[in-house]
C-alpha cells in the first residue's frame, strides 16, 4: 500500500524566497527542560518511593519497561503538558524524555501505560499519600510553629459509562467530587470520592490522620483547619476542640442569625444608602446550632454594597478579633483555588476518563505527583525570581518547553538547547539550586 502521508508543506513566501516544513529534523526535542524534572525528582527521591510501595506483578525476566520507568514517564509527560496516553505513541521516541526516565531507547507504548494505571488499587492509594505526607514533612528544616491545612472538594466532569459516577445537583452534571487539602502551596492529599455522597464525606477522619502524622513529628506544633461552609460538621468540631485543634470554617446564613445580625445591619444599609459607598462591619456571636452540643464563636462580616446586603458567616475557635480573623485568616483560603485550578487544568487531574474507579484514583494520584514535582521546582529553585508565585502552567511554558538538538554517543548525551531561548539565566539558576543542597 503506498505511503499517501504529505511529506513536506508550504506556507506563505518571503519575499522570492520559498517557505517549506516537514517533520525530518532528526533527534530535536520540544521539552529540553524535562532535565529540571528529572534532577528535582531525583532530589525528592519521589516516583521512587512511589515505585517502592507499589507493587509490580509481572514477570521480572519478562519485562522491557521497568514500573519505575512508567512511572516517570507518564508524570513527566503530565508535567510537560501530555495529558492523554495516546499522546505516548509518538512521545516514547523523544531522545530528551528518554534521558529523563533514564533510558536511551523507545519508551513504553500508551497500551503498557493504561495497564499500569489499571493495576492500582486501595492500598496504593493509601500509601501514596502517605508519601505526600512524608515529603511535606521533609520539605521543613525546622519545626513550624503553625501549619494551616485547607480542606475544598471541587467538581471532575465525567463524559461516559466511568464507575461511580452520578449527577451533581449543585454542579449540574454528571462528575466525581475529588477532595484536596493543601497546607500552602503544597499538596497533602487528593482523594476522589463519586459525586452522590456529603462534600465532607470522610474529612474527619483525614484531618485526624494528619493531625496525628504531624504532631508524632513535631508535638508542639499548632494546626489548624480551615475550610468552607461545606465542610462545618458537628462531629469535625467537636473532634478539633477535643484535641487542641484550632478551626475556621464557614457557616450558612439562617433565620436565627439574620435576626441577631438584623439592627446592625440596617445601620449599615443606611449608611450607604447615604454615602454611596460600601459598608463592611464585623459582629462577634454566641450561636449554638440545633444539632451542636454547645454555643461556638460566630463571626458575622455585615456588607452592604449598592446591589444590597451580603452578609457571611464563619465559626471559629481561634483567638482574635473579627475582622482579623475575617480578612486575614479565613479569606486567605480563596488561594487554595488556584491550588486545585493548577491540578486541574495544569495537571490535567480531571482527565478520569477511565472505566476502572481506582484507575482513575491512580490517574488523580499521577496528576498530583506531576504537581508536586512542579511546586517543588517553584518553591526550591524560584524564590527571589519572577516566576516565585508563577504557575504550573508558566512553569512549564517557560522552564520545560524548550526546543534542543540532542546528540547522543557512548560517552555523553549533549543537549544543545536553543541560542534564542529567552531564560537562559534562569533555567542556569534553577538548575544549580536544585544541584545543591
Amino acid at each position: 500500500m503506498p505511503n499517501c502521508t504529505q511529506q513536506s508543506f508550504s506556507f506563505p513566501a518571503l519575499k522570492r524566497r520559498k517557505i517549506e516544513a516537514e517533520f525530518s529534523g532528526g533527534d530535536i526535542t520540544s521539552d529540553g527542560g524535562v532535565l529540571l524534572l528529572r534532577q528535582v525528582d531525583q532530589k525528592l527521591g519521589l516516583l521512587e518511593a512511589v515505585n517502592q510501595i507499589f507493587h509490580d506483578p509481572r514477570d521480572q525476566d519478562q519485562v522491557k519497561h521497568s514500573q519505575l520507568s512508567l512511572i516517570k514517564q507518564r508524570v513527566y509527560g503530565l508535567c510537560l503538558g501530555y495529558e492523554d496516553l495516546n499522546d505516548h505513541q509518538q512521545l516514547r521516541l523523544d531522545p530528551a524524555l528518554q534521558a529523563a526516565v533514564n533510558r536511551d531507547d523507545t519508551l513504553a507504548s500508551q497500551s503498557t501505560l493504561c495497564r499500569l494505571e489499571n493495576r492500582s488499587n486501595r492500598q496504593a492509594m493509601v500509601d501514596i499519600h502517605q508519601i505526600f505526607v512524608n515529603q511535606f514533612i521533609a520539605s521543613f528544616k525546622e519545626a513550624p510553629e503553625e501549619l494551616i491545612l485547607d480542606f475544598d472538594a471541587t467538581d471532575d466532569p465525567t463524559h461516559g459509562q466511568q464507575e461511580h459516577t452520578f449527577y451533581h445537583g449543585y454542579y449540574r452534571h454528571y462528575c466525581f467530587l475529588p477532595l484536596y487539602v493543601f497546607c500552602g502551596d503544597q499538596l497533602l492529599i487528593s482523594y476522589l470520592r463519586p459525586s452522590n455522597k456529603d462534600g465532607a464525606k470522610h474529612s474527619g477522619a483525614i484531618l485526624k490522620l494528619l493531625v496525628d502524622a504531624l504532631r508524632a513529628q513535631w508535638p508542639e506544633v499548632r494546626i489548624i483547619f480551615r475550610a468552607d461552609g461545606g465542610f462545618c460538621r458537628q462531629k469535625i468540631l467537636s473532634w478539633c476542640e477535643r484535641n487542641d485543634v484550632f478551626y475556621i470554617v464557614g457557616y450558612t446564613r439562617n433565620s436565627r442569625l439574620s435576626a441577631m445580625i438584623q439592627q446592625k445591619l440596617k445601620l449599615a444599609e443606611q449608611r450607604c444608602d447615604d454615602t454611596g459607598e460600601k459598608q463592611r462591619d464585623f459582629m462577634d456571636l454566641q450561636y449554638g446550632a440545633k444539632t451542636w452540643t454547645t454555643k461556638r464563636h460566630i463571626i458575622a462580616k455585615l456588607e452592604v454594597t449598592d446591589k444590597g446586603p451580603n452578609p457571611r458567616f464563619i465559626v471559629t475557635n481561634l483567638p482574635g478579633s473579627a475582622q482579623a480573623l475575617y480578612d486575614t485568616v479565613y479569606c486567605a483560603r480563596g488561594d487554595m483555588e488556584n491550588r486545585i485550578k493548577e491540578q486541574q487544568l495544569g495537571l490535567f487531574a480531571d482527565r478520569t476518563s477511565a472505566h476502572e474507579w481506582w484507575a482513575n484514583q491512580f490517574r488523580l494520584l499521577l496528576s498530583s505527583l506531576g504537581y508536586i514535582l512542579l511546586e517543588s521546582i517553584r518553591r526550591l529553585a524560584l524564590k527571589g525570581t519572577e516566576l516565585e508565585n508563577a504557575q504550573a502552567g508558566t512553569i512549564r511554558l517557560k522552564l520545560l518547553k524548550i526546543g534542543a538538538v540532542i546528540l547522543r554517543n557512548t560517552r555523553r548525551i549533549r543537549f544543545l538547547l536553543s541560542s534564542h531561548y529567552p531564560y537562559q539565566d534562569l533555567f542556569r539558576s534553577v538548575a544549580a539550586r536544585l544541584q545543591s543542597g
